[in-house]
């Protein structure tokens, strides 16, 4: 086996500057887009809802235009 390559010290501290930097760009991201995503998401929840509503209306009414004595 060869033995492993020395790596340089800037290399070292540009790798691990890259990764913190990218942590503390991605912690600052998940803040910003986080109450966008739950508006979002509550906004969903009331169309479904709303949707939903709809639908049990719609399907009683259905039910009440084919109770005929016609049956």
């Amino acid at each position: 086996m060869v033995p492993p390559v020395v790596v340089s010290p800037l290399i070292k501290t540009a790798r691990w500057s890259a990764l913190l930097f990218g942590v503390v760009y991605g912690k600052q991201r998940f803040d910003y887009l986080k109450p966008i995503a739950e508006e979002e998401r509550r906004v969903e929840e009331a169309e479904k809802k709303a949707r939903e509503e709809q639908e049990r209306i719609y399907k009683q009414l259905s039910e009440a235009n084919t109770d005929t004595i016609l049956k």
